[in-house]
């Protein structure tokens, strides 16, 4: 299994032990969600410390024998959160049911808030002595499982994601508007691709913006305290709280203050954000007109006032926000009802002059059940001021039409381009997601990020197919999973030995009917598949050694990744013929085993059979093991030789050209000759149909089972419901 399996497999488990709680529990979801939120963020602040506590302790300076102990100084600038003894994970697990663990984990939020200002009020305490001392004690050992130490990199990261991310689809807070899936928060992050200055979110939920734009700041060898400074606004308290454990948790902190962005602007950062990210409340149409008609923030006018006075839409009052806090070279990147790029009345005049200031960069539209709540599609706004001023003539007037400025707009459709989560959620890959990416690097003339992910693309595919012979495995152990799969093939065939010589004498490979001719038949076969499949891996070895060979020789020019992607086809399409082998060659031993345990005597009886019975379900159990490794690594080499193909194929030249169905550079001409439309899908056209060559048939039957376990756990869930529903009436 590889790491990403692992880590989803222990977050399901994970969660529904802590959900298991709850639903037999008295709490509804939105009690229940911020005690557990508290401490999935002790235990995330605990993983960081210790990998932050290995970097730093090897370093500390020594005096007189003495080494100088931890500070909170060594973890600051380290992203992380210094931890007093009893405020550490492994010390709250520790405890037995005779000790008060609310009282704890209360002095061990305490003791943070202590050492750390911005968080003193905000951490859950009070919550802990409403669940009992037992409960306490399971949610400790449901958060601490022994696996996670075998696994690395940010694990706790992603399980807190992956915690909100229930919560949210529970409703278990504001509608789950608290939380933004993290693949549509890392595409306006990475589109942005902030470097210094200040990042305001008026609308800031959980902080998901901040973390994220700390990311990029990473990915650049960069400090993102010393880089950025992130003000929030909010409304609701316990979302606010929820941010600041949010920021705490990756050793950010923000000035997020509780505020109506409507109506109030407590940071004063009118034309002085660098940066603005939201995921602000779509179609709001509440908003007193009266109260925000003269609002400075309102550079374009109201979008519309209906009989009752309010605002008839609030889309476009988010909007014009969020331009009008940019300085005069700042960026912005948001989330927005798919219904405001084509609205028409007031929003269309507000947005006809949104768009002739020349700073509307890129809109990129987004497929439905993208959301944990909400499941109409929506579309990612982006301003860039940087542009270029004054503004140029109308494209088609002067020169440079096809080229990034005042005058065009990227428009990318990106609602083709998704990956299946559960019945109901799609998100990016992170594949996916650096595709759109690369799509808005050659729009920006950034030809040398391209080609550094295409080689990178061509790079991996090459590595993996290297691994499919050797490669270390989590523990430090050294796996081959082809050589593995092959051998482990072989001595499953082997112990079938004493059941082929059990068969009668006188029909196992004598012409004529009976179990034994079919045994024959199915042994002869698998014997053929079985050459077939090793001369294959052989020569798929020395494919992946010359691909190796030819990657490291070549230059990061466009030409020669153009002709590496042609070339290591042939290896793309080797490693999927090997799947369909290796699933054959195990499908026609398992087809053999099914005929012998049909023929007289059957199976478990005589001399020994039982025995090598035991020893035939051991070499099966182990064979299939190995075949599903062997497969899962073989799928990695095509997975990525297909990311560099969908790039190179669309965009030959590593520069930026229309693609049907997915990008085109639209001037203000197009634009104002279609009712100042900014909806991707209007000008990008249809992509042709293509015809799915590998169509993945087990893939296919994965996506329903996810489906089917999804319904499963909601027929479940109805049912409990229902039951206690009818017993609360005394039915």
């Amino acid at each position: 299994m590889s790491q990403l399996e692992h880590i989803e497999a222990i977050e399901k488990r994970l969660w529904s032990a802590a959900d298991n709680l709850r639903a037999n529990s008295n709490y509804a979801s939105n009690e229940y969600f911020l005690p557990v939120m508290g401490l999935v963020f002790l235990r995330h602040a605990y993983s960081r410390y210790l990998a932050v506590k290995a970097r730093i302790e090897p370093n500390l300076p020594s005096r007189g024998g003495k080494t100088r102990a931890l500070t909170k100084e060594d973890f600051s600038q380290q992203s992380a959160i210094f931890l007093r003894p009893k405020a550490q994970f492994d010390y709250l697990v520790s405890l037995p049911d005779s000790e008060d663990r609310a009282r704890a984990i209360i002095e061990a939020m305490d003791s943070i808030e202590a050492d750390y200002e911005n968080l003193r009020g905000t951490l859950p305490k009070g919550e802990y002595q409403l669940l009992e001392n037992q409960v306490l004690g399971h949610l400790l050992r449901t958060l601490n499982p022994e696996e996670l130490k075998k696994v690395s990199g940010d694990v706790f990261g992603r399980i807190y994601e992956y915690f909100l991310t229930q919560f949210a689809g529970q409703g278990a807070h504001d509608g789950g508007e608290f939380f933004t899936p993290v693949s549509l928060v890392s595409l306006i992050a990475h589109v942005l691709d902030p470097e210094r200055g200040t990042v305001l979110d008026p609308a800031c939920g959980s902080g998901g913006m901040f973390v994220q734009s700390a990311c990029i700041v990473e990915e650049h060898g960069d400090s993102p305290t010393e880089k950025l400074t992130f003000r929030g606004l909010e409304k609701n308290a316990t979302t606010i709280r929820l941010a600041k454990m949010n920021l705490a948790v990756h050793g950010l902190e923000g000035d997020i203050q509780k505020a109506i962005t409507y109506y109030e602007d407590p940071h004063e950062l009118l034309g002085k954000a660098d940066y603005v990210m939201a995921n602000p409340p779509f179609n709001v149409d509440e908003i007193d007109a009266d109260k925000v008609k003269s609002d400075p923030r309102l550079p374009f006018g109201l979008p519309g006032v209906n009989k009752k006075e309010k605002v008839s839409n609030g889309n476009y009052v988010w909007i014009s926000y969020f331009y009008s806090y940019l300085n005069e070279k700042g960026r912005a990147g948001f989330v927005m009802s798919s219904q405001a790029s084509s609205a028409g009345g007031g929003e269309a005049k507000v947005r006809q002059k949104l768009v002739e200031t020349g700073d509307v960069d890129a809109m990129i539209a987004i497929r439905s059940n993208f959301f944990y709540t909400r499941t109409v599609p929506c579309e990612l706004w982006f301003f860039d001021k940087t542009k270029g001023n004054p503004p140029l003539p109308h494209a088609g007037e002067g020169p440079g039409e096809r080229v990034r400025g005042r005058n065009t707009v990227l428009m990318i459709d990106a609602r083709n381009v998704y990956r299946k989560v559960t019945r109901k959620i799609y998100d990016f890959s992170h594949e996916q997601q650096q595709n759109l990416q690369a799509i808005v690097w050659l729009y920006r003339g950034e030809t040398e990020r391209y080609l550094q992910l295409v080689s990178q693309y061509l790079g991996t595919a090459v590595d993996e197919a290297q691994a499919c012979f050797e490669q270390e495995d989590e523990t430090g152990q050294t796996a081959r999973p082809l050589p593995d799969y092959a051998e482990a093939l072989k001595a499953l065939r082997k112990t079938l030995t004493p059941f082929l010589n059990s068969l009668p004498k006188n029909s196992p490979l004598l012409p004529g009917e009976g179990p034994g001719v079919r045994a024959a038949e199915v042994l002869k076969e698998l014997e053929k598949e079985t050459e077939l499949f090793a001369q294959d891996i052989e020569q798929f070895r020395k494919s992946a050694q010359q691909a190796a060979k030819q990657w490291q020789a070549a230059p990061d020019t466009n030409t020669a990744l153009l002709k590496l992607t042609q070339e290591f086809e042939p290896m793309s399409d080797a490693s999927r013929d090997l799947i369909k082998q290796t699933d054959l060659t195990y499908k026609l031993v398992t087809r053999l085993i099914d005929t012998l345990e049909s023929s007289p005597p059957p199976l478990g009886e005589g001399p020994g059979v039982r025995a090598a019975t035991r020893d035939l379900t051991r070499a099966r159990k182990t064979a299939d093991e190995a075949r599903q490794l062997a497969v899962e690594q073989l799928k990695q080499v095509r997975y990525f030789w297909k990311q560099a193909h969908w790039l190179t194929e669309r965009f030959p030249e590593a520069k930026l050209r229309d693609v049907a169905g997915l990008v085109k550079l639209v001037d203000l001409k197009e634009i104002a000759a279609n009712d100042w439309s900014l909806t991707p899908g209007r000008y990008v056209g249809v992509a042709p149909e293509e015809v799915d060559e590998d169509f993945d048939f087990e893939e296919t039957l994965r996506e329903i089972h996810v489906e089917l376990e999804d319904l499963n756990g909601e027929a479940v869930t109805l049912a409990a419901t229902i039951k206690r529903n009818f017993e609360e009436l005394g039915v």
